[in-house]
């Protein structure tokens, strides 16, 4: 089966709904992304806390399959830590402040910002950075439930916030269920 999402689309959406408020911008973007492409976008997704690779952060599931994800990730405060390496592709679109990121052997970092996409190719790594503030609609494709250990494993050895991974875990199922029954994965 084909993917959904046409990270062309989504990049459009995001450059269509930078520079508003934080709250208003992620509730036009669930709004235009539902547009869209209808039935596959949750228009009011709860906030989860998140601890993956050493960096925290929130985010709020707009998508959930076994191929795809597209979540609203970020931090009013700032994080730093290992991207992971998946076997997905990874597309970070900027919408408020800035990502830096390096990989193996780089001596200089790379900058992103409001309207920039940041692509992590699956197989590959970085180590990133969210200076103070810091949100972006990330899109995830390839394997997703393999990307899973890495972001709760945090919570197992670390947090123990076993709430977070209750409520994270549940709502990963229940969008993964919904796909399913439409015949997609």
């Amino acid at each position: 089966m084909g993917a959904i999402f046409d990270p062309a689309v989504l990049q459009r959406v995001v450059n269509d709904n930078i520079g508003q408020p934080m709250k208003q911008m992620v509730k036009a973007i669930a709004s235009d992304l539902h547009g869209h492409y209808p039935g596959h976008i949750d228009v009011d997704p709860p906030w989860v806390l998140n601890n993956a690779g050493g960096a925290m952060g929130a985010f709020a599931l707009l998508h959930a399959s076994i191929t795809e994800y597209l979540i609203v990730f970020g931090t009013p405060i700032g994080t730093e830590g290992h991207s992971g390496r998946h076997m997905a592709d990874d597309y970070f679109f900027m919408l408020e402040g800035e990502q830096w990121s390096f990989s193996p052997g780089e001596t200089e970092r790379e900058v992103y910002r409001p309207g920039d996409m940041h692509l992590l190719r699956r197989g590959n790594v970085q180590g990133y950075r969210i200076p103070e503030n810091g949100w972006a609609l990330e899109y995830a494709r390839g394997f997703i439930p393999s990307m899973m250990p890495f972001g709760v494993l945090d919570v197992v050895t670390s947090t123990l916030d076993v709430p977070t991974l209750t409520k994270t875990l549940g709502i990963y199922a229940r969008g993964v269920t919904r796909e399913l029954m439409r015949g997609k994965i």
